[in-house]
């Protein structure tokens, strides 16, 4: 299938949840051809861009230490993966170095609906860093993600433990598969939705996901990390 047969931008992919399978049911029907493909086009086109932009994580780096010293330049955090399970994935530290402990003190303030936390003018994050998350920039590091196979370029992205424990069965749908950097959520609608429809998003691209489809959410997400107001 094309992207023709995904929706366009903002729009709803179901009226219902009646398409989908109910969790520990669903049979994704991949091709092996398309699997094989897939982790070759991740290995290689990751392993380029980690050599490629080199400079850049440098240039990064030094701007992120002397915004706030006291962290480290990277951020590891604690995702959740194929099947549930857990994996450390890497971003460019956008935030203030105790963001973590800031952020019980903030969840009144979440502006997404769901198992999900978003605020869009978040007190945590550094000069520098809301250039990176809007620019997507602070997401680069997940290349060594890819390389090594945690994740791959287009997926549902990698939702933290905690949210995962509000996760209905129905929502645990979007784990089946390897999550990814970028997907049609991301380069369709983004921050303009909430959960549910986020994984509406997520598991219609699961069912019709091909070769073709995630080269052009790939172009997609390079022209959206150019001209996005979305992210935050």
């Amino acid at each position: 299938m094309s992207m023709g047969n995904l929706p366009e931008d903002g729009e709803a992919v179901m009226s219902g949840k009646a398409f989908y399978m109910p969790y520990g049911n669903t049979q994704i029907q991949d091709k092996t051809s398309y699997l094989v493909t897939k982790r070759l086009l991740d290995m290689l086109l990751s392993f380029v861009g980690l050599i490629v932009l080199l400079p850049l994580f440098v240039v990064v780096g030094v701007l992120i230490k002397l915004e706030d010293p006291k962290g480290s330049v990277f951020f590891k955090q604690t995702r959740v993966g194929k099947n549930e399970k857990l994996f450390d994935m890497y971003k460019f530290r956008s935030m203030v170095s105790n963001a973590e402990e800031l952020k019980k003190d903030l969840m009144e303030l979440n502006e997404v609906s769901g198992a999900m936390f978003k605020i869009k003018n978040d007190p945590r994050i550094t000069k520098i860093g809301s250039f990176l998350r809007k620019t997507s920039i602070d997401e680069i590091p997940q290349l060594w993600n890819v390389l090594v196979g945690d994740m791959t370029l287009v997926g549902p992205r990698p939702p933290l433990p905690s949210e995962v424990e509000q996760y209905s069965d129905y929502d645990k749908q979007r784990l089946i598969v390897t999550p990814g950097c970028t997907g049609y959520w991301q380069v369709s609608a983004r921050n303009s939705v909430g959960f549910e429809e986020m994984v509406q998003m997520d598991l219609k691209y699961i069912h019709v996901r091909n070769t073709w489809l995630d080269l052009k959410i790939i172009m997609k997400t390079g022209v959206k990390m150019l001209f996005s107001k979305d992210a935050y």
